[in-house]
């Protein structure tokens, strides 16, 4: 960390007169409390919407002259916290009404990990057209060889968040035994001209001598985005046309699956959309299968759970799976123990649903 004297030095600093070239993309990294030293922990940055996050930035920090390597400070949910500016385009421009913000994810190891789960594919409600893609994926993947240039090469899951993108690529490759590489697309966007396609390049290497293996990119639309946002974007267009060489199969890397998410594949750019040779989206589950999912969630709840379920199927309508569990029972079933109470019911389902409704218009569930 660089010494706090550094940092106030270089920190960005409001423009308050005179005129400046207009900031097309400010990409920040996130640091922490300079000031506070070790007094602090620094808490983990993640952004769950992209588009709130920058709606949230441009309107603290409008105005501010930028350049590549100094500093701008959030003063309204984490005041101090500390962004460093990774790239601004065009450098030392001003941050507007029309600038694109991104946070890049923090390297601490490049190194691309095999993820390990236990879910399997029963375990993923409905999305029935997406298991059966699994389906040919892992018989292709069981004899690579017999396919070849027939392979079920790349594969775009696109839906809303929470709707079991991720938790489907888990389950292929546990129930087949083949390695997976899941990284954010943003974590591929890199500090130095050259880093991001190098980690390209180095992820599908990795996933090439772990064969037969699956590469799962999310947010691709953090890389992928259509041709007139890439030309503000520095060095992603890099990232992209590495992307392409390596979806393209020039090194034939037979027995590698890539597997693209994004909640928004309409921002995608045509070059990149294109390579997928199948677009399978996820739906928000249906009444039957939210009822599905509740009885399975509700079996494996520390408490007893008295509520009529039938109940609950049409109050959960607009969730997601993510929504059902994380948002919905476990925020009741800590109502319930904080009330030490020895069951849940529909009371604290009510607070669950209630809160969650009020959350999703409230700018300070970006962070978590």
């Amino acid at each position: 960390m660089a010494p706090d004297s550094y940092i106030i030095e270089k920190k960005a600093t409001k423009n308050t007169g005179g005129t400046k070239k207009e900031a097309k993309l400010v990409a920040l990294q996130s640091i922490g409390y300079p000031f506070l030293c070790n007094l602090v922990e620094n808490p983990k940055i993640e952004i769950f919407d992209k588009e709130l996050f920058e709606l949230y930035a441009r309107e603290q920090w409008e105005g501010y002259t930028v350049y590549e390597g100094s500093f701008l400070f959030d003063q309204k949910l984490l005041p101090d916290y500390a962004f460093k500016i990774i790239k601004a385009h065009p450098n030392n421009s001003q941050i507007t009404a029309n600038t694109s913000i991104v946070l890049i994810e923090n390297e601490e190891n490049r190194e691309f990990k095999k993820i390990e789960s236990d879910l399997k594919m029963d375990d993923v409600v409905g999305q029935e057209r997406a298991k059966t893609k699994c389906k040919i994926i892992m018989k292709y993947l069981q004899d690579p060889e017999k396919f070849k240039e027939w392979a079920p090469r790349n594969v775009l899951f696109h839906g809303e968040p929470g709707t079991g993108k991720t938790m489907l690529a888990k389950s292929l490759t546990n129930e087949l035994k083949v390695p997976l590489f899941l990284v954010k697309a943003t974590r591929l966007i890199g500090e130095h001209v050259g880093d991001g396609a190098r980690q390209i390049h180095e992820l599908f290497e990795a996933a090439a001598q772990s064969s037969p293996s699956v590469v799962f990119i999310d947010e691709m639309d953090a890389i992928g985005l259509d041709r007139k946002y890439q030309s503000l974007r520095g060095d992603v267009s890099e990232v992209v046309n590495a992307l392409l060489t390596e979806m393209d199969g020039i090194d034939q890397n037979y027995g590698v699956v890539t597997i693209g998410a994004t909640n928004n594949p309409h921002l995608l750019d045509f070059a990149v959309r294109s390579r997928f040779e199948e677009e399978i989206e996820f739906e928000i589950p249906n009444g039957e299968q939210r009822q599905i999912m509740l009885e399975n969630y509700i079996k494996t709840m520390p408490l007893k759970v008295y509520v009529d379920i039938k109940r609950l199927v049409n109050a959960s309508k607009g969730m997601s799976g993510r929504d059902i569990k994380e948002k919905l029972l476990k925020t009741a079933l800590h109502k319930a123990i904080s009330d030490d109470m020895g069951s849940v019911t529909w009371e604290h389902m009510e607070y669950a649903l209630k809160l969650h409704k009020n959350e999703k218009n409230e700018p300070k569930h970006m962070f978590a």
